[in-house]
């Protein structure tokens, strides 16, 4: 099995909205202890609920280990506050931070704030991409060691490591520099789910992790060596990208016996991304996507939360932990580190020279 890339897996912890942070923390440590690269908590304006980026800063010194990865909006708000927002989590959190990046496309939820009309699907995208690029700036305007802290001199900052993200977008302008100092990760890892056009050209220009969906591993493989030829395009090294298969599971029922003639593993239900069965065979399913190099890991919704994370836990990762196919310990600190991911140079500074 030496010859496999390591899996990655992940869960989601929402569900209906609840406003006790033990809660997500008690789901958080669920999922840390079973040492899952990372946690995600959707959150649209479409829904009631508390903000996922807030509940899981509250999480966030429940956690020791386990990134935290909530669902970032970036259509009708400003970049310049989630940036600062993301980049205050990743230091909370001592370098677990993440985004999941989304879109807000419906009239209704444009009338909630009043500013602009809904907008198709493909500008959103491309706004949402220019959300990230400039995240990505403000996160870099601080250099490493720009804060001086020297009391006795009167200096706070070294004003020649702060720079202006100068950029202009479509739909907002950015000046920077940010006014929280450069994240412990660099940049917190970005995640977007790039199973469709227009999203999956964001993802493969943005994305550290990409969520595909698909009924079968050799769809999931097509999406993914797509994302790859898309990333190359734009300069990217595609070996620096985290292609995760997203599923819904219900493990509810009993574990299924194997249907006659079924080499495929078992089966997906409905459209291809529900999984309903046991966790010894969503285990089996891992393992033979994995196994053929389809996708990176998975990232799994669990329709029961409390229920069906704890029998992802206990069973699911136990059993591929026990075929040695997914780790059994923490080797980092930061999420970068889980996913195998380096600390991006700021581009601001060149071989460590200042530009």
């Amino acid at each position: 099995m030496s010859h496999l890339r390591p899996l990655h897996l992940a869960a989601e912890i929402g569900g209906p909205p609840r406003y006790d942070p033990a809660h997500y923390t008690g789901l958080a440590r669920l999922a840390e202890r079973g040492t899952l690269d990372f946690v995600t908590l959707g959150d649209s304006f479409a829904r009631p609920g508390p903000d996922a980026l807030a509940v899981l800063s509250r999480v966030a010194p429940g956690t020791r280990r386990i990134g935290l990865v909530p669902t970032v909006t970036t259509t009708h708000t400003e970049p310049f506050h989630v940036s600062s927002a993301v980049a205050t989590l990743d230091w909370v959190s001592g370098g677990r931070a993440g985004q999941c990046v989304d879109v807000s496309t419906t009239d209704a939820e444009a009338r909630l704030f009043g500013r602009r009309p809904a907008a198709p699907a493909a500008e959103l995208w491309r706004e949402a991409g220019e959300a990230a690029e400039v995240g990505a700036r403000l996160w870099d305007s601080w250099e490493d060691g720009a804060e001086i802290r020297d009391a006795a001199g009167g200096r706070f900052l070294d004003r020649d490591k702060l720079h202006y993200a100068d950029f202009e977008g479509a739909t907002f302008s950015v000046r920077g520099p940010a006014i929280v100092p450069r994240p412990p990760q660099g940049h917190p890892v970005t995640v977007v789910d790039g199973t469709a056009d227009p999203a999956r050209e964001t993802a493969a220009r943005h994305a550290d992790v990409v969520l595909v969906r698909a009924g079968t591993p050799e769809r999931a493989a097509e999406i993914r060596d797509d994302v790859h030829r898309r990333a190359a395009a734009h300069g990217r090294d595609p070996g620096t990208l985290r292609v995760l298969a997203a599923l819904s599971v219900d493990l509810g029922d009993a574990e299924s016996a194997p249907e006659p003639g079924l080499k495929s593993g078992p089966p997906l239900a409905g459209h291809g991304t529900y999984y309903r069965g046991g966790p010894v065979d969503l285990a089996d399913l891992i393992t033979q996507w994995h196994r053929a190099g389809a996708v990176d890991g998975f990232h799994l919704t669990p329709i029961t939360p409390e229920r069906d994370l704890e029998r992802i836990v206990n069973g699911t990762v136990a059993l591929l932990q026990h075929r040695s196919l997914f780790r059994t310990f923490y080797p980092g600190g930061t999420l970068r580190e889980h996913l195998g991911l380096a600390r991006p140079a700021n581009r601001y500074t060149r071989q460590g020279e200042r530009v």
